[in-house]
């Protein structure tokens, strides 16, 4: 009840009461299901804890079913993000569950409307997605794709105000390199896994702190933020993306 009661507090800066009543037992619900995320990462905790890189081929099957979801801090944090920006279209890679949908679509609502462009490989999260954002009242500014989000996302929703990037390492560049010339300047790229798996994003992060990429980028110094790009306006307006 106690951590019930904790996560409502929190949750009031969205004052609606229907989105409370959504978020807490899928929050609690993903809280639960980090202990099947540790003992699945069992086999490669040596290589957790030496930050070290993950064998993402064996272990990405093994994760399909988990919530995965964004905690309630950093799922607050892009819904201010997203208020500050008045980001009216918006693109998430890794829909899972639909917890951060949910507060991304929040804010879109709130900003006076737009879209949210969500993309998930797993047909049977994507679906429950959905049933999460018909009871939060928010499904109808959810553009849901579903399979490789290289090809969903191919074409997106014009000037893009915010990406959140929660795929998996081996993607997570390339997709954001397609993506990055549909940004205007001042969109906000956030990934929140790059914090967790450094190693595993090197990549992601060498290409996006690099000035002549067109992106200005640091590491969010919280917990399980990741990293906080801003589109600056310069870099190229178009892209080679890795294979």
């Amino acid at each position: 009840m106690t951590n019930a009661l904790a996560l409502q507090s929190s949750l009031s800066v969205l004052s609606d009461p229907r989105l409370t009543e959504v978020l807490v037992p899928l929050h609690l619900e993903a809280r639960r299901d980090e202990r099947r995320l540790v003992a699945r990462l069992l086999g490669q905790l040596p290589k957790v804890l030496f930050k070290r890189r993950l064998d993402w081929t064996l272990l990405s099957p093994r994760l399909t079913d988990l919530y995965l979801a964004v905690d309630p801090a950093n799922g607050l944090l892009c819904y201010q993000l997203l208020r500050a920006l008045r980001a009216r279209c918006v693109v998430e890679l890794g829909t899972s569950m639909g917890v951060s949908t949910i507060y991304l679509a929040a804010a879109v609502r709130d900003n006076g409307g737009g879209r949210v462009i969500t993309t998930e490989i797993v047909p049977a999260k994507a679906e429950q997605a959905r049933l999460n954002l018909a009871r939060a009242g928010l499904l109808d500014l959810v553009d849901f794709r579903v399979g490789d989000a290289l090809q969903t996302l191919a074409d997106p929703c014009g000037a893009i105000d915010f990406v959140l990037n929660d795929v998996h390492p081996p993607a997570a560049l390339p997709i954001m390199q397609r993506l990055a010339p549909h940004l205007r300047p001042g969109a906000v790229a956030l990934c929140g896994n790059a914090a967790l798996f450094p190693a595993d994003y090197e990549e992601y992060l060498c290409w996006v702190r690099d000035p002549s990429n067109g992106f200005s980028s640091l590491q969010l110094p919280m917990r399980y933020a990741g990293e906080f790009s801003v589109k600056t306006g310069s870099g190229p307006t178009s892209v080679t993306v890795n294979s």
